[in-house]
């Protein structure tokens, strides 16, 4: 059984290597996301009709493939090959995006306002994924992957507060008057 040592806060012992292991997985498993997010946000951009919306997509595009690039430095840095492993809640979120893009009319602020919705669920999987995975690799004694892990939640969040911006700013009034 593993021990905590009080004066480190680290796990020692075999329990170490399986926590490890679920790092690890969760790192293939949002490595997973972030690329298969990037396709998507690219459609999200075509499918929006505001300006400021589509503008934010492109931004979160960009940052989604600088996410995944950050991905593969924490793999080299625990000493892991750079591997996606399918993720069912990005794949389930994908989809519900994909639907509300194919049951509402182009051209409207309702679409944009249940875009600014399907995206806000994806950031809020990613906020809680690299929130967990940063401490995780708090635990495990990779310093230098937290800091990494937490720039990552940092621009998730941001991108999370931007799209509430613009939903409440005047993306969800206009959709009502429609």
């Amino acid at each position: 059984m593993a021990t905590k040592s009080k004066a480190t806060n680290k796990i020692t012992g075999s329990d170490s290597d399986k926590l490890k292991e679920l790092f690890v997985d969760g790192l293939k498993d949002i490595y997973w996301a972030e690329k298969n997010l990037a396709k998507a946000l690219t459609k999200l951009s075509k499918s929006a009709t505001s300006e400021e919306l589509k503008a934010a997509f492109e931004q979160h595009t960009t940052e989604t493939e600088e996410h995944a690039a950050r991905l593969e430095q924490i793999f080299e840095l625990v000493g892991e090959k750079a591997q996606a492993k399918k993720c069912a809640a990005m794949e389930g979120l994908i989809e519900e995006a994909n639907e509300i893009v194919s049951s509402t009319d182009k051209g409207t602020m309702v679409r944009d306002c249940g875009l600014i919705m399907a995206a806000q669920k994806v950031e809020h999987y990613e906020i809680a994924s690299y929130g967990t995975l940063r401490n995780i690799a708090r635990t495990l004694g990779h310093a230098d992957v937290a800091d990494l892990l937490q720039q990552t939640l940092d621009q998730e969040g941001e991108t999370d507060h931007k799209l509430t911006a613009l939903a409440e700013t005047y993306v969800n009034e206009e959709a009502s008057a429609e």
